[in-house]
């Protein structure tokens, strides 16, 4: 193939090169048409005008970030990439972002107008006001059928429903909106019967949260905390939402509710802090009640009616009376005691000859002892000569010995003995055995 010849796809891969290389990403606006959502979650439409139309894709993960729904015939800016989808060769935008139309204008006002009031210090810290801790009158700037209002009025009606609030009605959207809100701020800060100031409208889109980035409006409140001694707190829209009013307000709230609840913050911590000490009250009194009912018990105790004390009184009467009459007695039993021992003395017998007699006896008696002890001592004596002198020791030490057979029997004749018997030779120092060898015919005995 000739080299300055191009296939389809090489044509519509460099146009789609020189496409993106000459657009870079960039902000396309126009109104929504044929409208398809895949089944892959991306978005296909194309973006017109009055005299043109171009295809347009929004993969899904930029579609499911984007804040709200997108149908046919809205009027939308988007943020895309100029390309070609090779395989068709259609010309098309790969949308990166979008936004509603106009926002993009409106939101370099808010930019311009914020930078220019911080410029002259109407956000300054120093200038903002300390919010005072117990309110009792609270004014609010807001549309009276907005949702906004019965937010405020339910969260102080739970919070610290004695403060007194007061409405101070106005438009908060649309042309005449910024004028009709610096007048009601004109308003309280005139009347000045307001401790605090609550500005609150609920969420919306830049385009409804407009009025509060007003310059007027911003102004007013700026010379509301200026003028007037109520500092005001901006409650705009949701938690996302910011406002020039709420740069400019002494104090700004997440949402209606969280103003309300900043307004009262100094009554609801009070009041529970008074539910606490009340029940800290309640328990300290219980406890001193409990213990003074429990004194009382005790000395419920020891009260003592006077019917039992007049009985008691009688009875220790008695026992006194009883105890003195005893002493009457015991004292004549005393004089009788006495009497008694005069008579044991007069009748007492002479004891001094009984103890000489006693002490005769008793020398005779211990003569006598030692008399009859040295008489049996001496029998005892001759008594233990005699019978050493017949015992079978001394007559071993004569030179006589015992003799013992086998069975330990005492021989007395030879006619108890055997030759070859063992005898036991029993001397009077030591012992030795025998053997009998002959035993002689016993001789009769002579006269001498």
């Amino acid at each position: 193939m000739p080299a300055d010849i191009l296939t389809v796809s090489e044509l519509n891969r460099q146009a789609r090169l020189l496409l993106e290389q000459r657009f870079p990403l960039l902000w396309v606006s126009g109104e929504i048409s044929n409208l398809t959502r895949a089944a892959s979650g991306h978005v296909y439409f194309s973006l017109k005008d009055s005299q043109a139309q171009v295809r347009c894709v929004m993969f899904r993960s930029r579609a499911q970030i984007l804040p709200w729904q997108l149908e046919n015939g809205q009027q939308v800016e988007a943020q895309a990439l100029v390309t070609l989808y090779e395989a068709r060769g259609d010309f098309q935008l790969n949308v990166e972002a979008m936004r509603r139309a106009g926002v993009g204008r409106l939101y370099e006002l808010f930019v311009r107008l914020r930078e220019k009031l911080a410029g002259e210090g109407l956000f300054d810290a120093a200038r903002k006001r300390e919010l005072p801790r117990f309110p009792r009158r609270v004014g609010i700037v807001t549309s009276p059928q907005a949702a906004a209002l019965q937010d405020v009025i339910a969260t102080f009606a739970r919070r610290a429903p004695h403060v007194e609030l007061i409405i101070y009605p106005t438009l908060v959207q649309g042309a005449a909106a910024p004028a009709a809100i610096v007048a009601a701020l004109a308003k309280a800060t005139a009347r000045n019967e307001c401790d605090v100031l609550l500005i609150v409208r609920g969420g919306g889109s830049i385009e409804d949260l407009w009025a509060f980035n007003d310059e007027a409006v911003a102004r007013a409140i700026a010379s509301c905390c200026a003028v007037s001694p109520a500092p005001t707190i901006a409650g705009i829209g949701h938690e996302t939402d910011i406002t020039i009013a709420d740069y400019v307000a002494d104090r700004r709230a997440a949402t209606p509710t969280a103003a309300a609840e900043l307004a009262s913050a100094g009554w609801f911590a009070a009041t529970r802090e008074l539910a606490e000490l009340a029940r800290n009250l309640r328990h300290t009194m219980q406890l001193k009640v409990e213990a003074r009912m429990q004194a009382v018990d005790r000395l419920a105790l020891r009260l003592i009616h006077p019917a039992q004390r007049l009985v008691a009184s009688n009875q220790r009467l008695e026992l006194l009376g009883r105890r003195l009459h005893a002493a009457g007695q015991l004292t004549s039993r005393r004089e009788t005691l006495a009497n008694l021992q005069l008579r044991l003395a007069r009748a007492r017998p002479a004891l001094q000859p009984a103890h000489q007699h006693l002490d005769r006896l008793t020398h005779r008696l211990r003569q006598a002892i030692i008399t009859l002890t040295a008489g049996r001592r001496d029998r005892l004596t001759r008594c233990n000569g005699a019978l050493a002198a017949l015992s079978p020791a001394a007559t071993l030490q004569r030179g006589y010995s015992i003799t013992h057979d086998a069975a330990g029997r005492i021989v007395r004749t030879a006619a108890q003995l055997t030759a070859g018997d063992q005898l036991r030779l029993q001397f009077a120092v030591g012992a030795a055995t025998a053997v009998v060898a002959h035993i002689d015919e016993p001789q009769p005995t002579g006269n001498l």
